[in-house]
């Protein structure tokens, strides 16, 4: 016997887009489900961004959200831009005003989860056969079994797939009405954490004749570091030895007496680089979010921000549907996301592009002239600026 719950919103996903789609929803008094195909520590302890925009971590503010953030997270200026020999400080408070905050994402699972626990929200964890039903009426469902084995129909006024890339959700999305722009990168990222306080204040980005480099940061005690590696690279070719000297090498250990501080590995994997949007982020009353309608490289920092920007724009467009029979805010809510999906993807590659470098040595010329431009141009910083700390949510 399939047991039937009704709620306002099916909300597939509980990862931070999910889980903060129904805490704001909450918020306005609308009701959801959260239905999720991984455990629950699984999805709270994946390895994933951690920069987050000025406009995300106002969000999070605006809702009850930040204060462990504030508490634990580390606010940055700007970013360090480099390449052998040089480097250069991108002061983003300085030029826009704007700051960001480090702060993983595991570090915002938890206090999402935290939130939606002792507000009562349900969730139905390790679900499988996920599927979203009759997006095009006025009352969708979403069928599952869960962990039981028992099987679920969750109807709904709306469902909001929030699931990933490889969720459900898309591909329920008629493949006659769906535009899908794609860019494979030809490299992709070897990230490490290691237990070692990182040996930078704030993130290094470096450009450099072996590959991109780049140290970043999860805490005081924990440093987050990637390095340039070919597609298809497997994770046994590098052991810990060769990956602090490649760090070293292309981070500049010794350049201007700044040094890098290794410490013990505990994790890592090979990340590849792509940008994917697909549009609409729309069918019906079946809405996507985050990783559900595009991907971007890491280099940019936006994976995260944009999944939190989508559902900023979502849970005032659902309130407005479910509550009042508006569409209006719905009607909108892919064209009005999608221009900051743009913006953002269009950045994530400008960042790719300039900082990892190929086999042609013309483009090295183009890359390191652009370097240059970026950190003597107050225009060619500013726009870094602007972009890297976000624009706002809506632009």
């Amino acid at each position: 016997m399939t047991q039937i719950t009704t709620t306002d919103v099916a909300i597939i996903g509980a990862g931070p887009a999910g889980m903060l789609l129904s805490h704001l929803l909450a918020a306005q008094g609308v009701e959801s489900v959260v239905i999720e195909a991984r455990s629950e520590a699984y999805v709270a302890s994946r390895i994933r961004a951690g920069v987050l925009e000025h406009s995300t971590v106002d969000l999070l503010r605006s809702v009850g959200l930040a204060d462990r953030l504030e508490a634990e997270g580390d606010e940055h200026r700007g970013i360090h831009l480099q390449w052998p020999g040089e480097r250069h400080h991108i002061d983003f408070v300085d030029l826009t005003g704007r700051s960001v905050w480090v702060y993983g994402q595991t570090e915002l699972q938890k206090d999402l989860i935290a939130a939606r626990a002792a507000a009562g929200q349900r969730i139905h964890y390790e679900a499988s056969d996920v599927t979203p039903h009759d997006p095009r009426t006025a009352s969708p469902s979403v069928t599952f079994t869960d962990s039981d084995g028992r099987a679920h129909r969750v109807r709904a006024r709306a469902v909001a797939g929030c699931d990933g890339s490889f969720g459900p959700s898309r591909a329920a999305i008629p493949a006659e009405v769906v535009n899908t722009w794609e860019r494979v990168y030809p490299y992709s990222w070897l990230g490490v954490l290691a237990d070692v306080a990182p040996s930078t204040d704030e993130l290094i980005y470096a450009w450099h004749p072996d590959g991109f480099a780049m140290h970043s940061m999860r805490s005081a005690t924990v440093s987050r570091l990637y390095l340039q590696v070919p597609n298809g690279t497997s994770v046994d070719e590098w052991g810990d030895d060769r990956i602090w000297e490649a760090l070293a090498d292309r981070l500049g250990h010794g350049q201007n007496g700044w040094t890098l501080t290794p410490g013990p590995i505990t994790d890592k994997g090979v990340l590849p680089m792509r940008s994917h949007v697909r549009t609409p982020m729309r069918d019906g009353r079946l809405f996507l979010a985050g990783d559900a309608a595009h991907i971007v490289p890491p280099t940019g920092a936006k994976g995260l921000n944009l999944a939190v920007a989508d559902v900023g724009l979502l849970a005032p467009a659902l309130v407005d549907l479910v509550r009042r029979g508006d569409e209006r805010l719905a009607d909108a809510y892919s064209d009005t996301a999608l221009r900051r999906v743009w913006r953002c993807t269009h950045f994530s590659w400008w960042m790719t592009t300039m900082l990892h470098t190929g086999e042609d040595p013309f483009d090295a010329r183009l890359q390191l002239s652009q370097l240059r431009w970026v950190t003597t141009s107050e225009a060619g910083a500013t726009g870094l600026a602007e972009n890297y700390a976000g624009p706002p949510i809506g632009f």
